[in-house]
């Protein structure tokens, strides 16, 4: 469960977050949408610790973020134009990565990379890759740990179309696992076939919410 408690941040002269409270509880996919610039990657930021607020709180399964943990445990993210390693297949990317915890084997490693529809015995470089190709490293990377808390940013784009079915396919897999997913995206469909809660974000507020 995450929850935010008066969570505000200011860029310069604009207010990104404004004073946002909300909680996000487990087993469910929260949509975020709005216009460029309304909050929604900020938001993703702040939850995931990469930035720190002006003033609020936010709790990680009752640990206080920047205070009791500096990053939230066990999460996956994907957020912005990210790009693994250039040099390195797809495999060599994840295995550096599962390094730093320690937690996942080579067998979640070709698992991940599989259910993203990536060859898990390819030795093509990262640099090689179509940007469908890149994205699809990306999702597997916020998967591959078996994160509990899942943000994505824009996941199904540059997607083609199985490729996209291959993403809803593994938000919903993930889901039932009883992970927190939160989704910021532009993509009406992502909202409409994924999410149970979607929330509009403008000018660093939530100021509305349904269930689609």
């Amino acid at each position: 469960m995450i929850q935010l408690q008066n969570v505000s941040k200011k860029i310069k002269t604009n207010q990104v977050l404004n004073n946002i409270s909300y909680t996000f509880e487990e087993g469910k996919v929260y949509g975020l949408y709005g216009r460029n610039g309304s909050g929604k990657t900020m938001l993703l930021r702040a939850v995931s610790g990469l930035i720190r607020l002006d003033s609020g709180s936010i709790y990680v399964d009752g640990k206080k973020l920047h205070e009791e943990i500096s990053f939230p445990e066990n999460t996956g993210i994907v957020i912005e134009n990210m790009e693994l390693l250039p040099r390195f297949s797809a495999r060599q990317n994840l295995k550096i990565l599962a390094k730093i915890r320690n937690k996942a084997d080579d067998r979640s490693i070709t698992e991940a990379l599989k259910r993203v529809g990536l060859d898990p015995d390819s030795t093509l470089k990262v640099k090689k890759f179509s940007l469908g190709m890149k994205q699809r490293l990306n999702i597997a990377q916020a998967i591959f740990e078996k994160q509990k808390l899942i943000l994505l940013d824009e996941p199904t784009n540059a997607l083609d179309e199985k490729g996209v079915g291959l993403i809803y396919d593994i938000i919903r897999e993930e889901r039932e696992k009883g992970a927190v997913i939160v989704i910021a995206t532009h993509h009406k469909e992502d909202l409409e076939e994924l999410c149970d809660v979607v929330l509009k974000i403008d000018e660093g507020k939530i100021v509305c919410e349904t269930a689609p």
